[in-house]
């Protein structure tokens, strides 16, 4: 009865808009008050507890990388890179945003800052080459969502930070699942771009042209490769490589590539305030949180729920996988991860299921959560970016949502998928 009043209070206070933090906040006021199952000591206790993490200051560092990069000129030198390598072939343009959009969620970690970044400037050049306008937008609303995926990404630290998992093998173990997503998304757009004859350019491949392109793209490219060079050679810790992230993207962007100005980086600075202010806000009553569900017993009670269902741990797995797409579809991506992840991953743990596997299970649902009505965050941005109604996007992007499921699937019952990589460096 507590745990229904906890989450009836919650859910209640998310549907008229209040902040997730805030109604997390009330829904365990209200158990503290009704039920005297904790008390508001614990509580407070608790929430000072969210605001400790290291690791959490990497989300809003992250989120300013990629806001960097994205003005600093980077993003349109990415796309170019991937234009010279498969922009003349049938659908090129659409593995073009593909890749691009694989580029640039390893520099911002976010879904839709990375459909901002590579649709703005994809979508044009797609229209001026045919493509149907709402195609291009639908594939790019889908593409976008590798910007959590492929590492760094936001959604897994926040999950790391919620499971108290290692981010920087969340990191390692997101390449794999990447290029799982992204492979079978191009493979997707191949056959649909042939069928709707969008065909490439005609021109052959140059390797001149494509070193010319590397060699002006060669420090935003070197980007990933500090981040994630610097965190597995044991230079710096993930929350170290954002801040390195930072600095590095305002120095290329201002001297290197010399679209950056000192007054945007403020005006960039002052932007991301908010959203640090928002996300410790959610943070610390869903550190809280975690405890009070610990105390009334929900991730035993939800095992033997799943337990009730099936002792099958493919048919378990298929079961949370249904339940996180239809979460995806309700709630935002952060309060998604924020209360489901440390429950789930408790009950699933009696399975055998790895904590960083089920990580990138987790973070592929909310990559399709991204592009799934009502809530679907990658599609109000590109609705936003083109004027073209959310359910008209989402028309021409399901084949591309299929795609993705599909992807989910392979990765949720291969864990070599993710931890592959892993056990080959020795770290799992």
């Amino acid at each position: 009865m507590a745990t229904a009043v906890l989450f009836l209070v919650a859910f209640f206070l998310l549907a008229i808009g209040v902040p997730v933090g805030i109604s997390l906040g009330f829904g365990m006021v209200a158990v503290a008050l009704g039920f005297h199952t904790t008390n508001l000591t614990f509580l407070a206790q608790s929430m000072y507890s969210g605001f400790e993490s290291l690791p959490l200051t990497a989300i809003p560092a992250f989120m300013l990388a990629g806001a960097v990069m994205e003005t600093g000129g980077l993003s349109k030198r990415l796309v170019n890179v991937a234009n010279k390598l498969v922009g003349n072939t049938t659908g090129g343009l659409g593995t073009v945003t593909v890749i691009a959009c694989m580029f640039f969620g390893a520099i911002s970690g976010s879904g839709p800052a990375t459909v901002a970044a590579i649709g703005t400037i994809m979508i044009p050049y797609m229209v001026k080459a045919g493509y149907d306008r709402t195609y291009a937008t639908g594939l790019s609303a889908v593409a976008g969502g590798l910007g959590i995926i492929v590492p760094p990404s936001i959604p897994l630290v926040i999950y790391g930070v919620a499971t108290n998992t290692s981010i920087g093998d969340l990191f390692l173990a997101g390449i794999g699942p990447a290029f799982v997503v992204g492979g079978l998304l191009i493979v997707t757009n191949f056959f649909l771009s042939r069928k709707a004859g969008y065909l490439g350019d005609g021109s052959s491949f140059s390797t001149k042209e494509l070193f010319k392109a590397l060699w002006d793209a060669k420090w935003a490219l070197l980007m990933p490769l500090i981040i994630l060079g610097g965190i597995y050679g044991g230079i710096f810790t993930p929350t170290e490589a954002a801040v390195v992230s930072i600095f590095y993207g305002i120095l290329v962007g201002i001297y290197g590539y010399k679209e950056l100005t000192w007054p945007r980086v403020w005006k960039m600075l002052v932007d991301n305030t908010s959203f640090v202010g928002g996300i410790m806000l959610t943070f610390a009553p869903a550190a809280a949180l975690g405890a009070v569900l610990a105390l009334l017993k929900v991730p035993r009670d939800l095992t033997n729920l799943l337990f009730s269902i099936s002792s099958n741990k493919i048919v378990v797995l298929l079961v949370v996988n249904v339940f996180l797409v239809f979460v995806g579809m309700l709630v935002d991506t952060t309060s998604a991860n924020i209360i489901f992840s440390p429950i789930l991953l408790a009950a699933l743990k009696p399975y055998g299921v790895d904590p960083i596997h089920f990580g990138l299970m987790m973070t592929i649902n909310l990559a399709i959560g991204f592009v799934t009505p009502p809530v679907a965050g990658n599609l109000f941005v590109a609705s936003g970016m083109t004027g073209i109604p959310m359910g008209a996007i989402a028309k021409k992007a399901m084949p591309f949502i299929i795609a993705m499921f599909l992807a989910l699937m392979i990765v949720t019952y291969l864990p070599i998928t993710s931890l592959g990589l892993l056990q080959l460096l020795g770290r799992y």
